[in-house]
């Protein structure tokens, strides 16, 4: 049967790929792509035939992947992190539509809120809530109502996308929009460049947080009124001290 696999490569180093994830791209004889996250893989699949387009051409991008694995090739379609999160799963079927003769295959990767709270410690241990700031394809005012929604609801938080030259104060304003709700020492951090060369992350409170410059390369952590610095990490505790007492 055609088959068209949706791989999550995790944050980008081949030790952060699943067994699953490698033999999907192994079998897979076209690599599809955002240029940027092919360029992770390319030296790996040197025999692989490569096809990439630039960033905001995702829908022509999925397009080329469905039309080549309707022709007969097995392809995989690449994304950063996991492709059900804020990857390129849901548009895979959605351009395939209800009768496409392919099989799409959904590998899962490790996404950026979790590889990024490995580095800063364990702020996503309790509940926890992934919200992107990014108001390319989602209005501002729902991503204002849904930080206010979290904040007030004590979740933990997971930010991607938080800043970029045409954004460049959305991380201050979302710090606004949660210190409504939150202290402003409730403790924070952010990751730069997980799993990859030039990896950095620092700690702070969220008032601080909100006077910090960040990238599109950067994932941002909110801890719930529970984390605490320990050991110069986060750590949100899920409860079990009190069995401890």
């Amino acid at each position: 049967m055609k088959k068209l696999y949706v791989v999550g490569l995790g944050p980008g180093g081949r030790e952060y790929m699943t067994g699953e994830a490698r033999a999907a791209l192994e079998d897979s004889e076209l690599l599809c792509g955002y240029t940027v996250y092919i360029d992770l893989i390319r030296a790996d699949y040197p025999d692989k035939e490569i096809l990439t387009t630039p960033m905001t051409q995702e829908i022509e991008r999925c397009r080329m992947a469905v039309e080549a694995a309707e022709g007969g090739k097995t392809v995989a379609m690449v994304c950063s992190g996991d492709a059900g999160v804020y990857g390129m799963a849901g548009l895979i079927y959605e351009v395939a539509g209800e009768n496409s003769p392919v099989e799409i295959v959904i590998v899962p990767g490790i996404t950026a809120a979790l590889s990024g709270a490995a580095v800063l410690g364990a702020p996503l241990v309790h509940d926890f809530a992934v919200i992107s700031l990014s108001d390319l394809l989602t209005p501002w005012e729902t991503i204002e109502k849904r930080l206010r929604a979290a904040g007030e609801a004590d979740f933990s938080l997971c930010l991607y996308n938080p800043s970029s030259k045409k954004r460049a104060d959305y991380l201050k304003r979302a710090c606004d929009i949660l210190l409504e709700s939150r202290n402003p020492e409730n403790a924070c951090g952010w990751v730069k460049n997980i799993g990859r060369e030039g990896q950095e992350y620092k700690v702070m409170t969220l008032a601080e947080l909100r006077e910090e410059q960040v990238d599109m390369f950067t994932t941002v952590f909110i801890g719930n009124s529970s984390t605490k610095f320990l050991g110069g990490k986060l750590v949100t505790p899920r409860g079990y001290e009190r069995k401890m007492k």
